[in-house]
């Protein structure tokens, strides 16, 4: 067989891009579509049965989870849209006047059965059923189209579950990791010469601009959040949500103080021009420890988009390696810019925030606080869930005590035989 790697450029690209959320909902959509309207063909008395397929499109979604959550709401919306239309065709017909009162029933009663942002697909289906429906009999068919493009499409969703997007998201994570050291490594090279207030001023506004890349990469991670939510391919689904999430937290907050670094050089750079910002000595060891911590903060967004146990193992240990060989740097830099102050007083404050923020990043990749921060989310997300859905824990309880109790009666049996 050949290998991916050896294909053309266009068909690797093609083979990458079939699993984006863009082409997969586009395939899952057309083949609910289809099967609901010929389904509908065999079960409703209408010639062309369009209502089942366009529910079955409004039921389809991206993930289970938006399928279970927008999709009961969407059917509500066209179930109570299709009903107000049948009560006004069966009373009134279509005028202009009717027309008006079934847009404002409509959303009234979008509101009332609870349907959040599809209030208005309410008076969209009514005002479709009401334009093409004269006799009751076809107004009837117009809810059982309804029903059968739910149907087929929660089946669709049930039992060609979408695919986990949990891959995608390590790759949007590790992303932007390597986009944040790319940044370091530039500054760090700066700080450890000449650099004018407006060279620095362009590695601040760089740093601003990776707020935008954290609002794609969040929307990458909500996706695979979603698609982990009542799958029944993922076991453990919380957890690789909280792992996930407090990794992408934790990367924007060494972004933040990374912009803060930024700031601070280019208040540095702005003080001191034309002389360096720092000694030559510290200013290498400056660079030194932005290059450590840059490559820090890709071995850490490795670490949180790892599942496999072995490479985990690794990828933890480089990580507290190039910690420890941070924190030896940052002492060094630490007693340099001490004696560097004495010396000259000037702008101490600005000296001593640029081994502040070192030292936040250095601290927020730490193993060991990343492991309370994720048993803290754990028992938080326990705790709502619990509270949220008791009946759901009670029988969750349920089951582990008859579980426990057949493994007790099993063993049992096997003590005696």
């Amino acid at each position: 067989m050949r290998d991916v790697r050896e294909w053309p450029e266009p068909v690797a690209r093609w083979v990458k891009r079939r699993r984006e959320p863009v082409v997969v909902q586009a395939l899952r959509s057309t083949f609910a579509a289809t099967v609901a309207y010929v389904v509908a063909l065999h079960l409703s008395p209408e010639a062309a049965p369009l209502t089942a397929p366009l529910t079955a499109l409004l039921v389809v979604q991206v993930t289970l989870y938006a399928t279970l959550t927008n999709g009961i709401r969407r059917v509500n919306a066209v179930v109570a849209g299709v009903l107000v239309a049948i009560a006004f065709s069966l009373l009134v017909g279509l005028t202009w006047w009717s027309l008006a009162l079934v847009i404002m029933v409509s959303l009234a009663v979008g509101h009332l059965v609870r349907v959040d942002e599809y209030v208005a697909e309410v008076a969209i289906s009514a005002m479709l059923v009401l334009g093409v429906t004269a006799v009751g009999d076809y107004a009837w068919a117009r809810v059982l189209e309804t029903l059968i493009g739910a149907a087929v499409g929660m089946s669709c969703n049930l039992l060609l579950p979408p695919p986990v997007w949990v891959g995608e998201a390590g790759e949007s994570i590790e992303g932007l990791a390597r986009r944040m050291r790319q940044l370091m490594l530039r500054v760090g090279e700066e700080a450890a010469g000449r650099t004018p207030a407006e060279r620095a001023a362009e590695r601040l506004h760089e740093a601003r601009r990776l707020d935008h890349d954290i609002v794609q990469v969040d929307a990458a991670l909500r996706q695979a959040e979603d698609s982990l939510r009542l799958n029944p391919r993922v076991r453990e689904g919380l957890l690789h949500r909280i792992v996930l999430r407090t990794g992408l937290d934790t990367l924007e907050i060494c972004m933040v103080v990374l912009r803060v670094i930024a700031r601070s050089l280019t208040d540095l750079a702005k003080e001191r021009e034309p002389e360096p910002l720092f000694e030559p000595q510290t200013g290498a060891v400056v660079e030194q420890l932005l290059s450590e911590i840059a490559d820090a903060i890709v071995s850490f967004a490795v670490l949180v988009t790892t599942h496999v146990s072995t490479n985990a193992e690794s990828a933890e240990e480089r990580l507290s390696a190039e910690l420890e060989t941070a924190a030896a740097t940052r002492d060094k830099l630490a007693q340099m810019l001490l004696d560097e102050v004495r010396r000259d007083p000037r702008q101490w404050q600005l000296h001593g925030a640029v081994l502040a923020e070192c030292n936040r990043i250095i601290d927020e990749l730490d193993i060991e606080h990343r492991s309370r921060r994720l048993l803290e989310e754990l028992d938080r997300s326990t705790r709502e869930q619990r509270e949220r859905r008791p009946w759901l824990t009670r029988m969750r309880d349920r089951v582990r005590i008859t579980r426990r109790r057949l493994r007790d009666r099993l063993a049992a049996a096997r003590r005696t035989a």
